[in-house]
């Protein structure tokens, strides 16, 4: 599947619960889902605490798919096309040179 197919069963999904609606009490505006997006990636770090792996792989896939969800919202709604973001990211990290460590 790609991401602009996964983008608009992403957007499906949160229309079909109301998300969008000016009146809900789950608002997607980029404040709520930025914030909702570290929350999801604190529950991501909470499989490794005390610990140097998890335990439940399909619970650290439910998160990670949590975190996957928001960022694409987030970028969607403010207009980033995520894809060329990540390309162009991946190409100025090539060109960077990274201290030794």
């Amino acid at each position: 599947m790609q991401l602009q197919e996964l983008e608009q069963r992403m957007h499906d999904f949160v229309q079909s619960k109301g998300w969008y609606d000016v009146n809900s009490a789950k608002q997607q505006t980029p404040r709520n889902l930025a914030a909702s997006l570290v929350i999801e990636a604190a529950e991501v770090l909470e499989h490794f605490q005390w610990r140097s792996d998890t335990a439940d792989q399909d619970a650290l896939a439910g998160e990670l798919a949590d975190v996957a969800l928001y960022l694409l919202q987030l970028a969607s709604i403010s207009g980033i096309d995520l894809e060329q973001a990540i390309l162009t990211k991946l190409e100025e990290n090539q060109k960077r040179e990274w201290p030794a460590p």
